[in-house]
């Protein structure tokens, strides 16, 4: 009997552009795809858990049309690597590449080992457009800002191109005893994640794309920071569980920028979204670190507060600052939130209300569907002004003005708040005004809270606090 070849689903749950399965597909080796719920790894929170339920479910219904079955597993990757290596008499292993600080040190602890016993382990890039290691700065070093990063990455390089996806497999005929059932994910009552809005899974993923680059992407630089316009790319989650890849995105981009009328600031300015998430991972690998620390040492003397009841305020949507909430309240039904509102709920944690960004992290990790080990990360540390190409501390989001300024109908708050639905629009982002207001107002006292901090007050002890480690 030939010799089988072990295929490790992890973060890259597609067919298409996926060089590790074409590499398998090509070995014409039985192959076994499978895929291991490591309980050493940062667990993830129910809308996260929902959609990769929901993904693998179509990734498997997918494998067996063209020949094979995804199996599942639960425990340490190595005990199980070693247990189907015996059963299945594979000698080899393949993936896609994982970047945070965990799950290097896993896979080469993996290599290691079955190198040793003469037992191949191929990794391959499925996840970015350049891997961290190629992109360095004059000095030889890693970047430690986005924009020298980014032209970096546009100067000297172009992304592979897409590779194909396998026609067939050759399929295992045995099965283990090791397998487990999909773990299936159980649903707060008041969760609302399955919506015409989301489609988990390859194919939905370049639906998603499609949609954006009809509907989206020519309005994608004018109207990215509005919550309720439908310009971003909403590829978030995809990208973020591997259904598409970046690379087919770049080349999806390239293609119809060069037959269609789109505006050169608008393609730059999305591509360099897709930059950001690529300055994230080559964070988080050369800094593995910072999934935990401070990047900026300064901010290790920082003043935080501990201030459990604000938090849970924050937590729940009740800041008395609608912007505010209605992101915290979308972000708690659906799992999903506007980037421009993830920064301003970010700045008010941190800034208006003194706590750390790392608990902010957390809950944001444990409610995306999204929820990303690198872009989560840096994303916080760039609000705090803590990490690489941080945002000043001193920029201090208004929560009062962003609302009137991106948010100018009030559409996007109001679905999240109905209390407020019927409150008049110069006073929505500030509604414990209409209290003193001789106007008729329909806003009954105690539907919504008043502020539980007062802005300026927030932002002169913020600045303050700042100036402290300064000294």
């Amino acid at each position: 009997m030939s010799k089988s070849i072990i295929y490790w689903f992890r973060q890259d749950l597609r067919l298409a552009d996926n060089p590790a399965l074409l590499h398998a597909s090509q070995t014409g080796k039985r192959i076994i795809p499978i895929y291991i719920f490591d309980p050493n790894d940062r667990p993830i929170g129910m809308a996260a858990s929902w959609w990769r339920e929901q993904s693998l479910i179509n990734l498997g219904a997918e494998l067996k049309k063209i020949g094979a079955n995804l199996n599942f597993y639960e425990g340490r990757p190595l005990e199980i690597l070693q247990k189907l290596a015996s059963f299945y008499d594979a000698d080899e292993f393949v993936w896609s590449r994982q970047y945070d600080g965990y799950s290097v040190a896993r896979d080469k602890e993996i290599k290691q080992t079955f190198s040793d016993k003469g037992i191949q382990c191929a990794s391959f890039n499925a996840s970015l457009l350049f891997e961290p290691w190629l992109i360095k700065n004059k000095s030889g070093s890693h970047f430690k800002v986005f924009s020298p990063f980014w032209r970096q990455c546009m100067a000297e390089n172009q992304p592979d191109s897409p590779c194909p996806r396998p026609a067939e497999l050759r399929g295992h005929p045995d099965i283990d005893p090791f397998q487990i059932p999909l773990p299936a994910t159980p649903l707060d009552e008041d969760a609302d994640l399955v919506t015409e809005e989301w489609t988990p899974g390859e194919s939905g993923a370049y639906q998603q794309l499609e949609k954006f680059v009809e509907e989206g992407l020519a309005i994608y630089a004018e109207f990215r920071d509005f919550p309720d316009r439908l310009a971003t790319s909403r590829l978030s989650p995809y990208l973020r569980w591997g259904e598409i890849s970046p690379r087919q995105i770049w080349s999806k981009i390239q293609f119809v920028k060069s037959h269609e009328s789109f505006s050169e600031k608008t393609v730059t300015k999305f591509l360099a979204e897709i930059g950001w998430r690529e300055f994230s991972y080559h964070l988080i690998f050369h800094v593995p670190e910072m999934a935990t620390q401070n990047l900026q040492p300064s901010f290790n003397d920082f003043p935080w507060e501990e201030n459990e009841k604000a938090l849970q305020l924050w937590k729940e949507g009740n800041t008395g600052y609608p912007l505010v909430d209605a992101g915290m309240r979308e972000l708690r039904r659906t799992g999903y939130m506007h980037n421009r509102v993830r920064m301003i709920t970010a700045s008010f944690l941190i800034k208006h209300l003194m706590i750390d960004w790392r608990a902010g992290e957390k809950y944001f990790w444990d409610r995306l569907l999204d929820a990303c080990p690198a872009n989560n990360i840096a994303g916080w540390q760039w609000v705090a002004g803590s990490g690489a190409d941080a945002a000043p501390f001193f920029r201090i989001f208004n929560p009062i003005i962003q609302g009137e300024k991106f948010d100018p109908n009030g559409s996007y708050t109001k679905r999240f708040i109905p209390e407020l639905a019927h409150l008049e629009q110069k006073h929505l982002f500030s509604p414990w005004k209409s209290k003193s207001d001789r106007v008729e107002l329909d806003f009954q006292e105690g539907q919504y809270p008043d502020p539980i901090v007062e802005h300026e007050y927030a932002r002169n002890r913020a600045l303050e606090a700042f100036q402290q480690i300064r000294r």
